[in-house]
């Protein structure tokens, strides 16, 4: 195995240990950073998260740079990625950080477009690069979930709540590039919703 799927691993392990952490009922009280009290657990949390997060910037780039590229990597680094967030902001949800609908929509995109991405790969081989909007979706996503979990340290002192800020920029981007990924990818619904054949 290479040193790309390795990373890929390592993340998907990551994503038990982030959910033990931040559900079971460990009281480790809190630690004051920047005037902000912080839960302990959610600030490992937090370096968990920022940690996966890093390994899928870093094995993408590895696989490119070092052509090693691999169908175990085009299958579980896209899938590790949606695990990992999917599982912090339902974890966000129940700790009342971030509303249902929001994580229902975001969890949803996600879904579907990994869906169209499989299909556009089935019928052409190509596999869809992701454009300025989703990558602006992708870095206000990891930044929201990480405040939201620090209490919006360096922040919170001038009442400015970053995370949630974020989490609706993310938003926004996440409907945005989501029917951009489906307007461009059109044409492999084109013999679904056209004119039967008499």
């Amino acid at each position: 195995m290479n040193l790309p799927n390795k990373l890929t691993v390592i993340r998907i392990l990551l994503i038990p240990l982030f959910m033990l952490v931040l559900l079971l009922p460990l009281h480790w009280g809190n630690i004051v950073l920047a005037g902000t009290a912080i839960p302990k657990t959610s600030l490992i949390g937090a370096i968990i998260f920022a940690g996966a997060s890093i390994t899928d910037f870093v094995d993408g780039q590895i696989a490119r740079r070092k052509h090693l590229v691999t169908n175990f990597g085009k299958f579980a680094d896209p899938l590790a990625d949606k695990m990992l967030v999917m599982t912090a902001f339902i974890i966000l949800v129940q700790m009342g950080k971030v509303p249902a609908w929001v994580a229902a929509i975001i969890v949803c995109r996600e879904l579907a477009v990994t869906g169209l991405r499989l299909i556009v790969v089935e019928n052409n081989g190509e596999v869809m690069a992701a454009k300025m909007p989703g990558k602006i979706k992708t870095a206000s996503q990891m930044f929201s979930i990480i405040f939201l979990f620090l209490n919006n340290v360096f922040f919170a002192n001038i009442h400015f709540p970053i995370g949630q800020v974020l989490l609706y920029i993310c938003l926004f981007f996440t409907i945005y590039s989501g029917i951009e990924y489906f307007y461009n990818a059109r044409h492999v619904f084109a013999d679904s919703f056209g004119k039967d054949k008499e």
